[in-house]
C-alpha cells in the first residue's frame, strides 16, 4: 500500500523538476536532482511514511540510501517550506 504512495510522489517529483526515474534514482549530486530527492523524503514523511519503508522504496528502485541522509533531506525541506512561499504552495498543492 505505501509503495504505491511512494511511486505517486516519484512520479509528481519528476514531472515537477523536469528529469526522468532513472536521475532521480542515480547516485549524481547535482543540486536539482538532490532537491528532487529531499522533496521526495519530505512528502513521504508527512504522509506519514517511515523512514525504513522510504529507504527500502529507494533501494527497490536502485538507489540505496542512509537513514541520516533522509532525516536531513526532510529537515533541509522543512527549512525551505518555512522560509520561501513557493516551497508552502508547492507542498499544499501536492
Amino acid at each position: 500500500m505505501k509503495e504505491s504512495i511512494f511511486n505517486d510522489y516519484t512520479n509528481m517529483v519528476v514531472n515537477l523538476f523536469s528529469i526522468t526515474k532513472g536521475d532521480l534514482f542515480s547516485k549524481t549530486k547535482r543540486r536539482d536532482i538532490v532537491d528532487a530527492r529531499h522533496l521526495l523524503f519530505y512528502l513521504c514523511e508527512r504522509r506519514p511514511m517511515q523512514i525504513s519503508y522510504i529507504q527500502n522504496f529507494m533501494k527497490n528502485n536502485g538507489y540505496k540510501v542512509g537513514h541520516s541522509t533522509v532525516i536531513y533531506g526532510i529537515k533541509k525541506v522543512g527549512e525551505r517550506v518555512k522560509s520561501d512561499p513557493d516551497y508552502q504552495y508547492l507542498i499544499e498543492t501536492l
